[in-house]
């Protein structure tokens, strides 16, 4: 092949690569300017290893969500549009290398499977617990308040000797009139259901911290917090931008004999990269399951701004 020839291969080929880079870009929802680039999206950081006693001394794990398929694992949703304000059932399954749905899984915090479902402003959160069939197809009821963007995530650790914790993401939409709403201010207050939940510490980029929340009502401490999937309180993080998700273990459970149910919860954790992160909370209290929400910064303490609320919009939905 001559040299001219070489060139003009070269050439059509670059602008197929960039015309398509600008298709897949038309459908993706915009990143804000802080969040990491296009090409980190897909590196999982090195776990730092936890300082703090949760859960066995776990690693702190790498943040997850960004990729469909991993580990041999895809998911597999079935339902990826609902109509904003009513009630769908969302249903999906996850499938191995063959092709295959998954039914054998590791129980984790009492369940076999965390669902996760997040709007991409980071406004509205589900935490849930879907059902699973005989054929490997997960199903759960859903309500998401606003049209636009979200994300679901599927935290699980498939059954087999040394298998490995997985959280994959996928898109979902909810029609409807849309209305763009900014990330909420960062605060270290939240209140909600009539709890006030205070956030001491903040996430580090590379580094372990200590995030420490502590609960009460009408001004008391609660020093009654129940045991909920096995725990006190679950921590789950994502990074504005992109929704990297970073599912943190608090330091200590129920039972272990120094673990105090509450007012104080701690958790362990590392940010995967600088930037601003919404956390959601979920704690237990008088047999009802609450979730505190708080914007925070990687690399800095969170400025209090005195936003009244710091739920997640439409509650818990356990």
């Amino acid at each position: 092949m001559n040299t001219g020839l070489r060139i003009t291969t070269f050439a059509a080929a670059l602008a197929a690569t960039f015309g398509a880079a600008y298709g897949v870009g038309q459908g993706i929802d915009p990143v804000v300017a802080d969040s990491p680039k296009h090409g980190d999206e897909h590196t999982r950081p090195t776990p730092a290893k936890a300082e703090g006693g949760g859960h066995g001394g776990h690693d702190t794990p790498p943040a997850g969500g960004l990729q469909i398929s991993e580990g041999g694992y895809t998911l597999d949703l079935d339902t990826p549009r609902v109509t904003a304000g009513k009630q769908a059932d969302l249903r999906f399954t996850v499938r191995d290398a063959g092709g295959r749905a998954v039914t054998a899984y590791q129980r984790e915090h009492d369940k076999e499977l965390h669902l996760i479902v997040a709007s991409r402003d980071l406004t509205t959160y589900r935490h849930l617990h879907p059902t699973r069939a005989a054929d490997g197809t997960w199903s759960t009821p859903v309500d998401l308040p606003r049209a636009g963007g979200y994300r679901v995530f599927a935290d699980f650790t498939p059954a087999g000797k040394d298998a490995e914790n997985l959280t994959l993401g996928a898109d979902l939409a909810a029609s409807g009139p849309y209305e763009a709403r900014p990330l909420p201010p960062a605060s270290t207050t939240a209140r909600v259901d009539g709890y006030e939940v205070k956030l001491s510490g903040a996430p580090h980029p590379g580094k372990a911290s200590e995030l420490k929340l502590r609960v009460s009502r009408d001004g008391k401490p609660v020093t009654d917090l129940q045991p909920y999937l096995g725990a006190y309180g679950h921590l789950v993080a994502l990074r504005s931008g992109d929704l990297a998700y970073l599912h943190v273990h608090p330091n200590g459970e129920p039972g272990d004999g120094t673990t105090r149910p509450g007012p104080d919860i701690s958790f362990t954790a590392t940010a995967p990269s600088a930037g601003a992160y919404r956390l959601f909370l979920d704690f237990k209290h008088d047999g009802k399951v609450h979730s505190a929400a708080f914007t925070v910064r990687a690399g800095g303490a969170a400025a209090d701004s005195g936003t009244p609320e710091g739920h997640a919009e439409g509650g818990p939905g356990h």
